[in-house]
C-alpha cells in the first residue's frame, strides 16, 4: 500500500502521519455505518441485502485492521481506528434516520378525548385498536397503532397537539400483516427492552 502512494510523490513520513490514519479513519466509518444498515435489514427480514452488507462490512474491516498490523508501530493508526468507529456510529445513526425503514408500534395511554388523534388516524388509514384499561389514576384508554416509520414524526407531532399529556411508547416492528400485528423478536443489538412476539388475530 505504501509503495503505491510513493509512486505519486507522497513520502513515507506523510504516508505514516496523514495518509494511513485517514484511510483507517474513513474505512472504520464505512464499515460501522454498513453494520448499522445491516442490522436494520436483518430486523426487517431482508436476507440477501443483509448478507451482501455483511460481506462488505467484513472486507472493509479486514483491510483496515490489516493496515494497522502492517504498521504496528504507527501510533496515529491507533488514534484513527477508534475515532473512525465513533464517527461511524454517528453516521450510521444519521443514515438510519434518513432512511426511516420498516414499521413501528406506537402505544398511547391517556384519559383524554381521542377524537382528534382518531381523525388523523382515519385520514392516514392507519390500523389501530383501542383498549380500556385501569391504572392507579383511574380508567384510561390504550390506543395501539402500527405504522410506517417514515410517518412517525408527523404522527407524534399531531399527537402532541391533540394529546399533550398522554404517555406513549414507540417500538420497532419486524413484520406487520394485513390481518394482525407481529411484534419483532428480541433485537440482536441489545439496545432497549426485549420484545415478546405477539400475534393478534
Amino acid at each position: 500500500m505504501e509503495e503505491f502512494f510513493l509512486k505519486y510523490g507522497i513520502d513515507s513520513e506523510t504516508f505514516r502521519i496523514v495518509v494511513l490514519p485517514l484511510m483507517i479513519f474513513f474505512a472504520r466509518i464505512c464499515d460501522v455505518s454498513i453494520n448499522t444498515l445491516r442490522i436494520i435489514f436483518v430486523m426487517s427480514g431482508k436476507k440477501m441485502v443483509s448478507t451482501l452488507l455483511g460481506f462488505f462490512e467484513s472486507l472493509i474491516w479486514l483491510l483496515a485492521i490489516g493496515q494497522i498490523f502492517q504498521h504496528i508501530d504507527n501510533v496515529y493508526s491507533y488514534i484513527a481506528y477508534p475515532a473512525g468507529f465513533a464517527c461511524g456510529i454517528l453516521v450510521g445513526m444519521l443514515i438510519e434516520e434518513r432512511l426511516a425503514l420498516g414499521k413501528v408500534v406506537v402505544r398511547i395511554i391517556t384519559s383524554d378525548d381521542l377524537s382528534g388523534i382518531l381523525e388523523y388516524i382515519h385520514k392516514k388509514n392507519i390500523r389501530y385498536s383501542i383498549v380500556s384499561s385501569e391504572t392507579r389514576a383511574g380508567e384510561e384508554k390504550l390506543l395501539f397503532t402500527v405504522q410506517n416509520r417514515d410517518n412517525l414524526s408527523e404522527f407524534l407531532d399531531h399527537m402532541q397537539e391533540s394529546l399533550p399529556k398522554a404517555f406513549y411508547t414507540v417500538e420497532s416492528v419486524k413484520n406487520a400483516s394485513e390481518s394482525g400485528i407481529l411484534v419483532e423478536k428480541p433485537s440482536r443489538r441489545g439496545i432497549g427492552t426485549w420484545l415478546t412476539s405477539v400475534r393478534r388475530k
